[in-house]
């Protein structure tokens, strides 16, 4: 006589999964680990958090304290292959500052309402941290060893620069990544729908690179009074209104061009190569972050000048937000110095690459394969990203990273808007799916 627990094991093992990410996300909201920039944050609590629920199970972790309270925390995962190349799955812990007045609830309530759960860091990004953890956890309770070795890392300042977390790590600790080929973190394998209701999962596997800069303009100081044919906020708003209303040529990387392939198909809708601005309509709210990908950009964002209402001062200057498509910097820095001429000094703020990776092989395959384990009827393509993430500092190790924290999204979500804004908020069924999906993925990888 045989017994059919097995299925009910793992149906309790599933539930308990989903639920404990579900949980730690909203616990992790709860921990306002805010990131105000110029090195104003603290990650100390949130990283405890993520050591204690990491030792409820036995799994040891550390933490990198890269200046007071700018907290990385590490553990490693072994593989039933050592012999293989690990993998690093990583995330940040640091979240945007949010004007509780702003919001509809309190912005770090982690509260389930109407199916989401809200809070700042929600999307951005508690939600795939509790997921990783939820994962290593399930497998330190049941005993089961991954494919591979796997590197977590919880990172520090992803939000303001990455000084004192991924770029302090792969600096002073590049030994925490030895033996690592590969690495995934936020912002991929979410759902856009297109067409008559088909899903694109959008993989991360490009990002522009950066490019802020500080204008300066010279002049003569005088009385506001007087004639000054030499005043230096006139040629410094003559400069940035040339930026500012620049029209950028297309420029279409290859990731771009396999992305609209796919957008097009499934919308059936024809592709032009030569300009794929309209096929943006299909792709919803996601389309202000993709059309950005669609050619280099400029974007004034600061300006200062003068202290006085009748003082024409010697100086204003401005800040520019630049960002480059993977290949195109240097047209990005010419076009920007022939715009304002030879009397503007330009001065680099910051500057970060630009990254594109092949969508292909069997880390792709193993992304893909997991999303259609979830979804059948899904289209896993890649994309390029407008903003950047911590991969950028591992590219450096060499280590090759996409964008893979999986959400299945309803169509009417205005997922892009969420990221740094208001009523931040992620769908708890999203989760669900989200968490299925990594599980299957980091069991084949």
């Amino acid at each position: 006589m045989t017994t059919q627990t097995s299925p009910n094991i793992k149906q309790s093992e599933r539930s308990e999964l989903e639920q404990d990410a579900i949980t730690m996300c909203q616990e992790m909201i709860r921990i306002p680990s805010v990131n105000f920039g110029e090195g104003k944050g603290d990650e100390k609590a949130i990283a405890d958090y993520v050591v204690r629920k990491l030792e409820e199970v036995g799994i040891a972790s550390r933490i990198y304290e890269s200046a007071p309270g700018r907290c990385n925390v590490v553990a490693n995962i072994e593989g039933a292959d050592t012999e293989r190349p690990g993998l690093v799955v990583h995330g940040h812990i640091d979240v945007v500052p949010a004007n509780a007045a702003d919001w509809s609830v309190d912005p770090f309530c982690g509260d389930i309402r109407d199916g989401m759960i809200w809070g700042r860091g929600a999307l951005d990004m508690k939600n795939m941290d509790a997921m990783i953890l939820a994962i290593v956890r399930k497998w330190a309770r049941v005993g089961y060893k991954p494919p591979r070795n796997i590197v977590l890392v919880f990172f520090a300042d992803e939000e303001a620069g990455m000084t004192y977390g991924s770029r302090w790590m792969a600096k002073e600790h590049p030994e925490v990544f030895a033996g690592c080929s590969e690495a995934i973190s936020e912002v991929g394998g979410f759902s856009v729908t297109v067409g008559d209701g088909k899903r694109l999962y959008l993989v991360e596997g490009a990002q522009k690179g950066i490019h802020w800069m500080k204008l300066t303009a010279h002049g003569k100081a005088g009385h506001g009074s007087m004639m000054n044919d030499d005043n230096a906020i006139t040629a410094l708003s003559a400069a940035v209104n040339k930026i500012g209303n620049h029209t950028w040529p297309q420029r279409y990387t290859k990731t771009v061009k396999i992305l609209f392939e796919k957008v097009a198909k499934a919308a059936n809708k024809p592709f032009d190569i030569a300009d794929l601005r309209p096929l943006l309509s299909e792709l919803g709210s996601t389309a202000r972050m993709i059309g950005a990908t669609l050619q280099n950009s400029a974007n004034p964002t600061m300006l200062e000048a003068g202290y006085k209402a009748n003082v024409i001062p010697q100086s204003a200057s401005a800040v520019i937000d630049g960002r480059f498509l993977p290949g195109l910097e240097d047209e990005l820095n010419q076009t920007i110095r022939d715009l304002v001429g030879p009397d503007i000094e330009i001065e680099t703020i910051n500057r970060d690459i630009a990254l594109e990776v092949d969508f292909e092989g069997d880390l792709v395959d193993a992304m893909c394969n997991a999303l259609l384990s979830q979804d059948p009827d899904g289209i896993p393509v890649p994309y390029c990203m407008s903003g950047g993430t911590d991969n950028k500092a591992l590219s450096d190790l060499g280590i090759v990273g996409y964008g893979f924290s999986p959400l299945r999204l309803p169509p009417e979500l205005d997922f892009m808007s969420l990221f740094h804004g208001v009523d931040e908020r992620v769908p708890v069924d999203g989760i669900v799916f989200g968490v299925r999906v990594l599980e299957n993925f980091l069991e084949h990888c």
